[in-house]
C-alpha cells in the first residue's frame, strides 16, 4: 500500500490525539487539494490515494486503535485475530514487530517467546504434543489469512444516487481484473463496499482477505455534495427573482420544480426535502437550490428600454445600509 512505511497521522498532518472532527476536516482539505481530476501535478494521484488510505484507517475507531498499538503491522495483527489466533501476537511478530518475552532459547528481544523468530514458543511446544492444537482453541500451524486490500472507485453523483450493479476493473499484480459490484443507492463519498474473499491470497491454506472499495464521488459540473445533501445552482431571471415564480430544477432523481419567493436575491437557498442522496437506513438528504440571478448577456432594444425605465423609477439601492431598501 502507498503508506505502508509512512505514519498515517503525518500523511493527514494531524496530531496523534486528534479528534474525529479534526481528522475529517484535514482529510477533506487534503482530498480537495490533491484530487487527480483537479490537481494535474505529477504524483497527485498517488498522494490522493495515500490520503484516502490514511483516512480510511484513522476514521475507524477500531482500526485506529490497532494502528496506534501495532503501527505498520496492524493489518496482519487484525487478520490473525479474525482467524482465531488469540490476540494476533504471532502475526505481529511475523510482520516484523518486537518479539514478546516468553519461553525460548533466544532470550527476550532476540526472537524468543510467543511467535518469536528464533525460539520455541508456547504454541510450538504444546502444538507438537497435542497434534498441532495450540492454546486458545486455534491451530498453531494454521495457514496465514491473506491481507485485506483497498482500492478506490470513482462514481458520478447520478450513479451514487441510483446505485445498481456495476463492473469495476482494477489493476492487480496479475494484471487487470474485473469485479461485479453491487452499488447501494445513496452511497456517499468515503463509504466502503466490501467484497468478501477478494483480497490478498492466504498462505498455507489460509483464507483470502477481503477487498474494500472506497467510493470517491467525482467532481460534477452541476451538483455539489456534502454528506447526503446536494446543492445545485438555480438560474433565474431578474423578474422571476423580483416577482416570484415556479422554477424548474434538475435533480439526480429527475426534474423537479421549486417555488421561488418574491424578492429573492442571489445566494438564497431553497430546500427540497428528501431530494438529496437516499439513505438505506434512515432519512434521505436534502437538495438545496441556490438562487443565481442572470441578466440577458445581449439585451434586445425593448429589454434595454424596460431596464432603463426601471432604473429611472426604482429607488432601490442594494448598497444602502443593511435592513433598508432605499424606498421613500
Amino acid at each position: 500500500m502507498a503508506t505502508a512505511n509512512r505514519d498515517y497521522y503525518e500523511v493527514l498532518g494531524v496530531a496523534r490525539d486528534a479528534t474525529a472532527e479534526e481528522i475529517q476536516r484535514a482529510y477533506r482539505n487534503l482530498a480537495r487539494r490533491w484530487h487527480p481530476d483537479l490537481n494535474k501535478e505529477p504524483g497527485a494521484e498517488e498522494r490522493f490515494k495515500e490520503i484516502g488510505e490514511a483516512y480510511d484507517v484513522l476514521s475507524d475507531p477500531e482500526r485506529r486503535a490497532e494502528y496506534d498499538r501495532f503501527g505498520d503491522a496492524w493489518q496482519q495483527v487484525a487478520a490473525g485475530r479474525s482467524a482465531g489466533r488469540g490476540d494476533g501476537r504471532r502475526a505481529y511478530a511475523q510482520a516484523g514487530g518486537p518479539d514478546f518475552v516468553g519461553f525460548g532459547t533466544g532470550g527476550a528481544g532476540a526472537g524468543a517467546g510467543f511467535g518469536g523468530g528464533g525460539g520455541t514458543g508456547f504454541e510450538d511446544l504444546f502444538g507438537d504434543l497435542f497434534g498441532g492444537r495450540g492454546f486458545g482453541g486455534g491451530y498453531a500451524r494454521a495457514g496465514m489469512p491473506g491481507a485485506d486490500q483497498r482500492a478506490e472507485i470513482a462514481l458520478s453523483v447520478e450513479d451514487a444516487y441510483a446505485g445498481g450493479r456495476r463492473t469495476v476493473t482494477l489493476a492487480t499484480a496479475a494484471g487487470p481484473r474485473s469485479y461485479e459490484v453491487n452499488i447501494p443507492p445513496g452511497v456517499t463519498d468515503g463509504q466502503r463496499i466490501r467484497l468478501a474473499g477478494q483480497g490478498g491470497s492466504g498462505s498455507g491454506g489460509g483464507p483470502s482477505g477481503d477487498l474494500y472499495l472506497v467510493v470517491r464521488l467525482a467532481p460534477h459540473p452541476r451538483y455539489r455534495v456534502e454528506g447526503r445533501d446536494i446543492t445545485v445552482d438555480l438560474p433565474v431571471t431578474p423578474w422571476e427573482a423580483a416577482l416570484g415564480a415556479s422554477v424548474p430544477v434538475e435533480t439526480p432523481g429527475g426534474p423537479a420544480r421549486v417555488d421561488l419567493p418574491p424578492g429573492s436575491s442571489s445566494g438564497r437557498r431553497l430546500r427540497l426535502r428528501g431530494r438529496g442522496l437516499p439513505s438505506p437506513r434512515g432519512t434521505a438528504g436534502d437538495l438545496y437550490a441556490q438562487v443565481k440571478i442572470m441578466v440577458p448577456p445581449d439585451p434586445e432594444p425593448a429589454e434595454r428600454e424596460l431596464f432603463r425605465r426601471l432604473a429611472e423609477q426604482s429607488r432601490f439601492d442594494p448598497r444602502a445600509n443593511r435592513g433598508t431598501t432605499g424606498r421613500g
